[in-house]
C-alpha cells in the first residue's frame, strides 16, 4: 500500500507538469476512477484531475447498491442485465470488504405492477441473465411466509413476494479503493483541481489541459497524448469548452434518499417495492448499521448538479410511500429523517421519455478533437465502462506512438482493502480480523466487525494506529486512527472529505459525526497548517453541508406547519 497524502497530491501534480502522460482523466467519480485504473493496469501513463473529493458528484449519492439492474427487464434491456449481473459478481470478488450480498424481498400486491406469475418469470430470467450463482438464486413466498419473514410489510391485498440477491455496497469508498490501486499502479491523483481550460496542438487535436489547484490557487497545463472527459452531470460543460456539445445531450435527473432510525423504521430485511402511487416508480428501503434509508425519486434537474436541493415535495413523496407500505410503529413525519442526501444522474437525453423510462447505457463520445467523453451507465458497470473507453484508447495510442496494445486487466485486479484471497476466503478473513481486534486492541465486536468492513485487509494499518489511551486530540481514538489513515492513504484534503465520505458518519451517525465535529476540524487545521480564514471556510463548508443532509429548513418549516 504507497501512500495516498497531501505530499503525493502535490508530487503529482508537479510531475503531471514537467512530463507529458499517455492518458488524462478528467472526474474523480467512479468512471473516471475505473479508467484511471484500467488504463494504468495497461501501462499506460495515467494521470487523473477532479475539481473537487473523489466520489463528491453522483458516486457517492446512489442507493449504494452493486445491483444487477432488475428494473432493466421492464425495459426489456437483455444485454444490460447480463453485463451488469456478470459485473456484479467481478465487484464482490475484488473487493469483497465493501460488497455485502443481502436478501432483497420483493413483495406483490393485488392490483400492483408486478404479480405471483409476472415476479417469478422475472426473476428467474433475472438469475439466468445475470448469471446469479445457485446459491443466490430466487425463492418464492405465499402472503403468510412473507409476513413472517417481514412483519411489518402492509398485509393488506398482499399476494406473496419474491427473494433474491443484490449487493449492497459503499459507494464513495468503492471509488476510493479503485483509486488507491489505481495509486499503487503508479497512476497520478490529484482531487481539488479544476479543470479550467482544453489544450490543442498545431494539428489541433486535444493535448491537455490547464488547470486551478483548489487548495492553493495555483495554476498550471498538464499535457496528454489522449483525454478523457468522465466528469458526470458535467460532462456536457467540458465538451462545450471543446466546442463539440452537439448531437446527445445530458438529461440530468435528480435522486433523493433518506435516512431513518430503525427504531421508527425497524425493517429487517431490504425491500423493492412499487410506490403506492401509480406513478411506475419503485423504491428501495435498506437497514445498515442500525439505520433504515429510503429512496429514491426520479425528476428532471436543471439546476447546478453540485448540490442538488431536497425539497418538502421530495421527502413527503417518499414517507407517504413508506408510510403507506409499512405498518411502522409510529407514522413518519419529517422529524424522523435523521438525514437524507440527493445526486443526479447523468443519462443521454431521449426525446419523448420521462426521466424513469431513459436508459442508464452508457455512451462515448469522440469529437473532431479527439476528445474522448463517456456519459451515461451504473455505479455496477463501471469496470466495463472503463474497459470500452480504455481499448479505444490503446487502439488509437497503438497506432500513434509504439504502444503495444493489450487488453483489459481489471477482471481478477483486487480492489484497495480487498487482499482477502476473494469472496471465497473473505468471511475467514473476517472473524480473524474482528477477533484481533477484540482480543489485541480492546475493541467492541461492534466497533471491530465496523472497521474490517470498512478497510478490509488495510484495517491492520488501523490497528497500528490505535493509541492506548482512549483519546487523543481530542478525538475518541478510533476516530483519531481513521482521520490519520485517511490524511496519509486517502488524500483527506477538507474536513467534509471525512466526515461525509471517507466514514459515512453525516448520513449513518448524525449524532456521533456532530459531536467530533469541531475536534476533526481543530486537527486538521493543526496538521496542515491552516490560517484563520481557511479554518472558517473548512468550518463554513461542513455547516452548509450539514444543513442540507440534516434537512434542517424542512423541518422547520413542518414545525411551524404543525403549530399552526
Amino acid at each position: 500500500m504507497k501512500e495516498f497524502s497531501n505530499s503525493i497530491r502535490t508530487k503529482n501534480l508537479q510531475d503531471m507538469q514537467t512530463n507529458q502522460l499517455d492518458l488524462l482523466v478528467i472526474g474523480g467519480g467512479i468512471t473516471g476512477s475505473g479508467i484511471t485504473l484500467d488504463a494504468q493496469s495497461r501501462h499506460i501513463q495515467t494521470g487523473l484531475v477532479e475539481m473537487r473529493d473523489f466520489a463528491s458528484g453522483t458516486s457517492s449519492r446512489s442507493t449504494k447498491l452493486v445491483h444487477g439492474g432488475l428494473r432493466y427487464l421492464k425495459q426489456a434491456a437483455i444485454k444490460e442485465v447480463h453485463e451488469v449481473g456478470s459485473e456484479r459478481a467481478i465487484v464482490y470478488n475484488n473487493a469483497p470488504q465493501i460488497t455485502t450480498p443481502l436478501k432483497m424481498m420483493l413483495p406483490f400486491y393485488e392490483g400492483g405492477t408486478f404479480g405471483p406469475f409476472t415476479t417469478a418469470i422475472g426473476l428467474d430470467v433475472y438469475d439466468r441473465l445475470a448469471e446469479v450463482k445457485y446459491s443466490e438464486r430466487k425463492y418464492m413466498l405465499k402472503p403468510r411466509d412473507t409476513m413472517e419473514r417481514e412483519p411489518y410489510l402492509k398485509s393488506e391485498n398482499l399476494k406473496g413476494a419474491g427473494v433474491y440477491v443484490e449487493y449492497r455496497t459503499d459507494d464513495a469508498r468503492l471509488t476510493l479503493e479503485v483509486l488507491k490501486k489505481a495509486n499503487d499502479l503508479g497512476a497520478k491523483i490529484a482531487n481539488y483541481v479544476k479543470v479550467t481550460g482544453l489544450l490543442y496542438n498545431d494539428d489541433k487535436r486535444v493535448c491537455g489541459v490547464t488547470y486551478e489547484d483548489q487548495i492553493n490557487g495555483e495554476i498550471g497545463e498538464i499535457h496528454a497524448k489522449k483525454v478523457v472527459n468522465a466528469c458526470g452531470p458535467w460532462v456536457d460543460d467540458i465538451r462545450k469548452m471543446d466546442d463539440s456539445n452537439k448531437g446527445k445531450h445530458l438529461h440530468l435527473t435528480k435522486g433523493v434518499h433518506l435516512v431513518i432510525d430503525q427504531e421508527k423504521f425497524p425493517i429487517s430485511n431490504s425491500i423493492y417495492f412499487d410506490t403506492p402511487f401509480h406513478d411506475n416508480r419503485m423504491m428501495f428501503a435498506i437497514p445498515r448499521e442500525g439505520k433504515t434509508y429510503i429512496g429514491t425519486t426520479d425528476t428532471t434537474w436543471t439546476e447546478d448538479p453540485k448540490e442538488p436541493n431536497i425539497t418538502a415535495t421530495d421527502v413527503t413523496y417518499i414517507l407517504a410511500a413508506a408510510n403507506q407500505m409499512f405498518d411502522l410503529p409510529q407514522y413518519l413525519t419529517p422529524d424522523d429523517v435523521e438525514a437524507g442526501w440527493s445526486g443526479v444522474r447523468p443519462l443521454i437525453q431521449e426525446e419523448g421519455k420521462s426521466p424513469s423510462e431513459i436508459s442508464r447505457k452508457d455512451e462515448i463520445f469522440q469529437s473532431d478533437s479527439d476528445l474522448l467523453s463517456i456519459a451515461g451507465g451504473k455505479l455496477t458497470g463501471y469496470r466495463k465502462m472503463a474497459e470500452k473507453i480504455v481499448d479505444r484508447v490503446a487502439q488509437q495510442l497503438s497506432v500513434e506512438t509504439n504502444y503495444e496494445f493489450q487488453p483489459a486487466q481489471t477482471k481478477d485486479l483486487t480492489l484497495g482493502g480487498g487482499d482477502v484471497g476473494g469472496e471465497e476466503h473473505w468471511m475467514d478473513f473476517f472473524d480473524k480480523a474482528v477477533h484481533e481486534g477484540i482480543t489485541n486492541h480492546n475493541l467492541t465486536r461492534d466497533e471491530a466487525e465496523k472497521l474490517v468492513q470498512r478497510y478490509g485487509s488495510n484495517v491492520d494499518a488501523i490497528y497500528q494506529l490505535l493509541p492506548e489511551t482512549k483519546t487523543k486530540a481530542r478525538l475518541p481514538r478510533i476516530d483519531w486512527a481513521m482521520l490519520t489513515y485517511g490524511l496519509e492513504h486517502e488524500m483527506v484534503e477538507h474536513p467534509i472529505d471525512y466526515l461525509l465520505r471517507r466514514s459515512s458518519q453525516m448520513l449513518f451517525d448524525m449524532k456521533h459525526m456532530r459531536s467530533i465535529k469541531t475536534p476533526v476540524i481543530e486537527y486538521m487545521t493543526k496538521y496542515y497548517n491552516w490560517d484563520d480564514t481557511t479554518k472558517q471556510t473548512m468550518t463554513d463548508e461542513v455547516d452548509t453541508k450539514l444543513a442540507l443532509t440534516d434537512l434542517r429548513d424542512i423541518k422547520k418549516k413542518y414545525a411551524q406547519y404543525i403549530n399552526k
